[in-house]
């Protein structure tokens, strides 16, 4: 599965074609399969937020930044 996740992860890294994924990952017919599944049941949007709010608290800061409307400017 750690495969198959770093398949998804090199091409949303690097944009490049599904037929360019090196023979060192799954087959691209199965990262493809995998990633199709993920991204129709939320699990890549879930990885993402979690991510963004780990990354956030790493660099103390607020997990959820306020929005950009609610930043006054002098």
């Amino acid at each position: 599965m750690r495969a198959v996740m770093n398949g998804v992860m090199y091409i949303l890294s690097t944009g490049c074609q599904w037929r360019y994924i090196p023979k060192d990952l799954p087959s691209r017919s199965t990262v493809h399969r995998y990633f199709i599944w993920w991204q129709c049941d939320g699990v890549l949007d879930r990885i993402h937020d979690a991510l963004y709010v780990e990354c956030r608290e790493n660099a103390e800061r607020d997990a959820s930044p306020p929005p950009a409307s609610s930043i006054v400017r002098a």
